[in-house]
């Protein structure tokens, strides 16, 4: 990289210093969103013992489904996981450590750490295991719960287009958990299916700006469907 030009040219690139027992967040919801060549190269490291945030765990043979296969995943962070069976086996086995997050309170879990708020109170949880441990409070007669903010040491990113600055557009359901998440890395890298050059972006239309993102790859996606229904054709 020179200058203001966040652009690298190698996924090695990409996720130079990321090591073993580092936490990571990984934007998508499902299948939608996730930067699927990020995901890729990391099953190629010789690393282990992470922690992974994201709002699901992909699927067996897809996304996140990958690290999990290669037991790369200590600890995983989530909202749902319903759809990857080799999640479940090692959830049940006791291999991986699982902390069930409600989706509302992750996502504002991790847009504090981005904001560098520290903790906030929510009544989700209250009175549930999701409160054990955890301080609660009652406030103008309703009790809620303090929610410590999420920060990592990676941010892995999926944007529409970015600019060679760093700048962000993303589009439709791939606006999930990525804005967010690109605030709150210590390093946040952005697998984009379009990058273009300074000034091309419209400037009320960029999310994330480029203060935020310390490198761009250009990446290519299969952009898989989860779950493909179709409905059978009418015999004439």
């Amino acid at each position: 990289m020179a200058g203001l030009n966040k652009v690298v040219s190698s996924y090695e690139e990409a996720l130079d210093g990321l090591k073993s027992d580092m936490t990571i967040m990984v934007g998508g919801f499902g299948l939608c969103g996730i930067p699927e060549g990020l995901i890729a190269q990391m099953t190629k490291m010789d690393i282990n013992g992470l922690t992974a945030i994201s709002n699901n765990a992909g699927v067996d043979d897809f996304g996140l489904g990958f690290l999990l296969q290669k037991r790369q995943i200590a600890t995983m962070m989530a909202s749902y996981v319903g759809e990857n069976a080799t999640f479940e086996k090692q959830m049940l086995s006791g291999e991986l450590n699982v902390i069930l997050t409600p989706q509302g309170t992750l996502a504002e879990k991790i847009r504090a750490g981005g904001a560098g708020i520290p903790a906030f109170f929510t009544a989700t949880g209250y009175g549930t295991p999701i409160a054990e441990g955890k301080e609660t409070r009652k406030i103008d007669g309703r009790h809620y719960v303090l929610e410590p903010s999420l920060t990592s040491d990676f941010a892995l990113v999926r944007a529409w287009k970015a600019d060679t600055m760093g700048n962000l557009v993303f589009r439709k359901t791939a606006s999930n958990f990525n804005p967010m998440m690109a605030t709150a890395g210590k390093i946040t890298v952005v697998e984009a299916e379009h990058i273009v050059e300074p000034g091309e972006l419209d400037p009320d239309h960029i999310h994330t700006p480029g203060i935020y993102v310390d490198r761009v790859i250009q990446g290519t996606f299969e952009k898989r469907i989860e779950q493909r229904t179709v409905k059978a054709s009418e015999q004439a």
